[in-house]
């Protein structure tokens, strides 16, 4: 089994699709990752000598940021959102949908799972 940035990669898988169970590393990044390694995308990952994977290692370690390092560094971004006050940092705050998307329906996503409201009674004479 290839064990690439921390991650077992399936072997039964393509290789372009094996790559992109890495945190940060999609299908384009995967291509171009095979093709600097001189690797045939269509290849499996069991298939993948010792020597392929210590290249793709060596390739993703050097030019990319993947896992821990990644998801660290988007922390820290939000974060740095939230303490300047800045608008997409309140609504990280409050988590709500930071990119223009409607919230009177649907954003169920980031509001999480509905809160209902009782209704007002009306008063009797």
């Amino acid at each position: 089994m290839a064990r690439i940035a921390g991650v077992d990669l399936p072997r039964n898988k393509r290789g372009v699709i094996g790559l992109t169970y890495i945190y940060g590393i999609g299908s384009s990044t995967a291509q171009v990752i095979l093709d600097k390694a001189e690797i045939d995308v269509n290849t499996k990952v069991d298939q993948w000598t010792d020597d392929n994977i210590k290249t793709i290692s060596r390739i993703i370690a050097d030019d990319y940021k993947t896992e821990g390092q990644l998801r660290s560094e988007v922390q820290m971004s939000i974060k740095r959102l939230m303490d300047i006050g800045c608008y997409r940092g309140l609504r990280h705050r409050k988590g709500l949908p930071l990119r223009g998307q409607r919230t009177r329906t649907n954003a169920r996503t980031r509001k999480g799972k509905r809160k209902t409201v009782a209704n007002k009674k009306k008063a009797t004479k």
